[in-house]
């Protein structure tokens, strides 16, 4: 399965990738702000896109949005990934499109799990 992560802290972005490809099947893509990740997004047509939902540039509610409204990628699953547990940002991302959040700090060895969960809960199969 291909993953594109947004996320513009490195430290959290290098322990999310970690996490993720950990079982060795699964790349990761990653993006630093909204911008990189809607040309990421373009390029690398991902199976889902975790997204942070503060990033510099374009936020990721802007992303979002951005990412549903273009014909290339208005399929991919999003996931947001976020500190905030503000029930009006998890409703608003929801209202964009996404499938689902994830909240930092987030468990390393559930990561994989909790991307599948969401997946299955939406109605996706990876495909890898």
């Amino acid at each position: 399965m291909k993953i594109l992560l947004a996320e513009d802290e490195n430290d959290i972005r290098r322990l999310a990738t970690m996490s993720l490809t950990r079982g060795g099947d699964w790349q990761v893509v990653e993006a630093a702000d909204g911008e990189e990740c809607l040309a990421l997004a373009q390029r690398e047509r991902p199976d889902v896109i975790l997204l942070d939902a503060m990033m510099p540039k374009l936020d990721g509610f802007q992303t979002c949005q951005r990412l549903k409204a273009s014909s290339a990628t208005k399929d991919i699953p999003v996931i947001f990934l976020t500190a905030s547990v503000q029930e009006w940002e998890t409703q608003r991302g929801l209202a964009l499109g996404a499938i689902g959040y994830l909240y930092k700090p987030f468990d390393p060895l559930q990561l994989r799990q909790q991307v599948l969960e969401l997946l299955a809960r939406a109605g996706r199969t990876p495909s890898g």
